[in-house]
């Protein structure tokens, strides 16, 4: 059984996720960045891998109508190799499909074998690569996506859920 939750973030956790993302990312969104995400983008959710009530690692993506694209996915260093990456991962895919998500598209580090083998096993596929893509180094991405998402909840719902 894991020994860490995995909820919605919140703008309590933005200390810890900018942390998380300086440490991990070349070019970190700040915490204002986040902050937009979580109260203005209406197309944004993010979720949080919390462990003895600290934010260990988070994933996010934007959906509209049946089309997503994760944005975001980092653990923190020291809780890296525990499988906290691959489920919140998880998380955010089925809850993507609970959204009405179809698919889930993502760019991914060439050199960042350790990221392509977690979202081959999660299902997803190369389909294309963006020459020079990051800015730090000029390095390709791989463009890729995951089309066959988990079975959507039928009973889920959030604030957010228009009923009609």
């Amino acid at each position: 059984m894991a020994d860490f939750i995995i909820r919605r973030m919140t703008t309590d956790d933005l200390d810890a996720v900018t942390a998380i993302e300086k440490a991990t990312f070349a070019h970190p969104w700040t915490r204002q960045d986040y902050e937009g995400e979580l109260t203005r983008n209406k197309a944004a959710r993010y979720l949080a891998a919390v462990k003895d009530g600290e934010v260990v690692g988070f994933a996010g993506a934007w959906i509209i109508l049946d089309e997503s694209h994760i944005t975001n996915i980092a653990v923190a260093e020291a809780h890296r190799r525990q499988g906290i990456g691959e489920a919140v991962t998880r998380a955010l895919l089925q809850y993507l499909s609970n959204l009405g998500a179809a698919y889930a598209t993502l760019e991914v580090r060439e050199s960042n074998t350790t990221a392509l083998r977690m979202y081959e096993r999660l299902g997803f596929i190369r389909v294309g690569r963006r020459k020079r893509y990051y800015e730090d180094n000029g390095e390709d991405a791989f463009l890729m996506v995951c089309d066959h998402l988990p079975e959507p909840d039928p009973d889920f719902e959030e604030p957010e859920t228009v009923h009609e």
